[in-house]
């Protein structure tokens, strides 16, 4: 059984946007290059059309990675996440106890993890021990470099 794709619905729209594009739109424009390159003859040594067919493989790969995480996603409802504990969908604010710095994100699924947005997967070495913690509780993560601390301050909704 293949495992559950947890998302948000802003993922959940993100990635079905991104199927629309590549079937109605990125599908075209690689036709219509591959059709352009063949018109130029001998397709054996047409770095265009070589091209052409790696972009369209490109696509139909990540269509077919689309497709098989929208068929095993599981959306979580974020305005029904209990705020009583960290769990996927809400924003949690977080003080790193070493560096005694703040630090907030939203706990996604892997599928929608960004850590330059402070999207950070419920996968995640933090994100792992930040699931079911309470404000007020500190957890650890266990790092080849040493333990790091966080102590949870804030938990909201993302949106």
């Amino acid at each position: 059984m293949d495992k559950k794709n947890l998302l948000t619905y802003e993922g959940l729209q993100k990635l079905e946007s991104e199927l629309h594009n590549l079937k109605v739109v990125k599908r075209k424009e690689v036709a219509q290059k591959i059709k352009e390159a063949r018109e130029q003859g001998d397709l054996s040594e047409n770095a265009e059309y070589d091209a052409a067919k790696d972009e369209q493989r490109d696509i139909e790969a990540r269509i077919d990675e689309i497709e098989k995480i929208l068929k095993n996603a599981e959306v979580v409802v974020e305005e029904e996440v209990d705020l009583d504990k960290i769990s996927v969908g809400c924003r949690v604010k977080i003080l790193d106890m070493e560096y005694d710095e703040e630090l907030d994100y939203k706990i996604v699924g892997s599928t929608e993890a960004n850590s330059l947005k402070g999207k950070i997967s419920n996968e995640s070495p933090v994100g792992k021990a930040l699931l079911g913690a309470k404000v007020g509780e500190v957890v650890t993560v266990e790092t080849q470099a040493g333990d790091l601390n966080y102590k949870v301050l804030e938990i909201q909704r993302s949106n």
